[in-house]
């Protein structure tokens, strides 16, 4: 099995579209075999899915995830793990012993032109820190 993690500086990075790196595990059964950091070349949004289906990811842990890309990777079959933050290798870890804090549906909603105080982050309370915008 092959995780990936938006990657930056040791830590999940929050916004899965501006991702410029990816810290790729991978793994057989609870034992990480090895982690390398790979950089997107670039890509953003839209082409991060073929990305990581290029890796042959077949899981991402991420921040804050739109829609859109959340789409791309279900119909990649690449499973996601969004709303986590902390260090990269901790969150592997948990994912891998069970105990990683997590949602399916991370999609905050939002355009980069539009007044970021109205946004709309499903999986929050009223204290938003997805730094998805």
């Amino acid at each position: 099995m092959r995780i990936a993690v938006t990657y930056e500086n040791g830590e999940v990075f929050q916004h899965f579209g501006h991702t410029e790196q990816f810290k790729l595990y991978d793994v057989e059964g609870t034992e990480i075999k090895s982690a390398f950091v790979m950089s997107t070349g670039g890509s953003g949004h839209g082409a991060l899915a073929g990305f990581l289906q290029q890796v042959k990811a077949d899981a991402i842990i991420c921040g804050g995830m739109g829609g859109g890309a959340q789409k791309a990777l279900k119909d990649a079959g690449i499973a996601i793990y969004a709303g986590v933050t902390g260090s990269t290798d901790d969150a592997v870890a948990a994912l891998l012993n069970g105990t990683l804090e997590y949602t399916s549906d991370a999609n905050c909603s939002h355009h980069h032109d539009h007044d970021h105080g109205d946004h709309d982050c499903n999986h929050h309370d009223d204290d938003c820190s997805c730094h998805c915008h």
